[in-house]
């Protein structure tokens, strides 16, 4: 928001020639793990949010394609509202201020908050089987690679561990595991990031659902692992194992392929939260040491946590479990 903010000015000259809101007033509104950035433009009693995704570092078009999926499902979404693709600029509806994670976290209406955003996973899982086929697959290929992130970044940049050939050996076997559990599962249209700081409370139509622009084709227990196994704020198992049931039930009734016993969806689920965990220690590891984002070390102790608890309960995950016990601290 500086003089020297060329961007910035870019996307005010479009506002203004293109859109028409040169009177209205531009904040900064959030930004993200990418290079993208948000402002939350007023006028009058109107408010706009406005994209800036620099065309060199970021592509709007998926997040326009998936917005557009995702809206046909009946969620809530923000609606584009004018695009300029080649400058990488968006001017979208205002979803509000107010982040599941801010009620979460002060226990304000969790059942309700989480009754509704598992009654909109629903309706996308159910309602978008077309738009997933058109969707990049989440395959052994991309789960695996996004796992390799741990044992690079977490262990070797962030804890400068050397990783001996039999540790490197059994991160191998266990990743390929993870990635085998993971394509048995039905696969439907995956948001990737569904959780606390993505959904918006909006009163009449909540949740508002943000960062949608990496959807793929996967599997079905995975973006139910962001929501109730989420980085940011943490539940006692036994409230998870209840929201887990009741989205079974949910899910199936809406037909949505989930299988017919409650308890292998549950493992599902546990095993799906492994490969996301571990990818999930990486990508913080990275975002700290490769982009200057340190701020998202302190939600490295939760995520190494949910995979010690999981790799504690099933026997093909206990090397995993040992080597998390013996050699890592945070």
């Amino acid at each position: 928001m500086t003089g020297s903010d060329a961007r910035l000015a870019e996307l005010q000259a479009w506002l203004a020639a293109e859109v028409g809101l040169e009177q209205g007033q531009i904040v900064p509104a959030s930004a993200d793990a990418s290079f993208r950035r948000y402002f939350r433009l007023q006028r009058g009693g109107e408010t706009f949010i406005a994209m800036d995704a620099p065309p060199d570092r970021e592509d709007i078009a998926p997040y326009v394609t998936v917005a557009r999926m995702l809206a046909d499902t009946g969620v809530n979404v923000p609606r584009i509202l004018a695009e300029n693709r080649g400058q990488g600029f968006l001017l979208l509806s205002d979803l509000g201020s107010m982040p599941y994670l801010d009620e979460l976290s002060a226990g304000r209406g969790v059942d309700a908050l989480y009754a509704d955003a598992m009654g909109a996973l629903s309706r996308i899982q159910a309602r978008g089987e077309a738009h997933a086929a058109r969707l990049a697959p989440y395959d052994h290929g991309k789960l695996r690679a996004e796992m390799e992130l741990m044992p690079e970044w977490f262990c070797g940049r962030h804890l400068q561990l050397t990783l001996a050939a039999d540790e490197r050996a059994m991160l191998g076997r266990t990743f390929d595991l993870l990635c085998e559990e993971a394509l048995t599962q039905p696969q439907v249209l995956v948001h990737r990031d569904y959780h606390s700081r993505n959904l918006m409370v909006c009163p009449g139509a909540n949740p508002g659902i943000l960062d949608f622009q990496d959807a793929v084709r996967g599997p079905v227990t995975y973006d139910l692992v962001s929501l109730l196994k989420d980085c940011y704020v943490a539940w006692p198992r036994q409230r998870v194992e209840g929201w887990v049931s009741d989205y079974f039930v949910l899910a199936r009734d809406a037909g949505i392929a989930v299988g017919d016993s409650v308890q292998a969806f549950l493992r599902a689920f546990d095993l799906m939260g492994v490969q996301r965990h571990v990818k999930v220690l990486g990508i913080f590891a990275r975002l700290c040491h490769r982009d200057g984002r340190a701020g998202y070390l302190k939600d490295l102790p939760l995520t190494l946590a949910y995979v010690k608890e999981v790799c504690a309960w099933y026997p093909q995950l206990q090397p995993l479990g040992r080597f998390l016990e013996t050699r890592v601290a945070l």
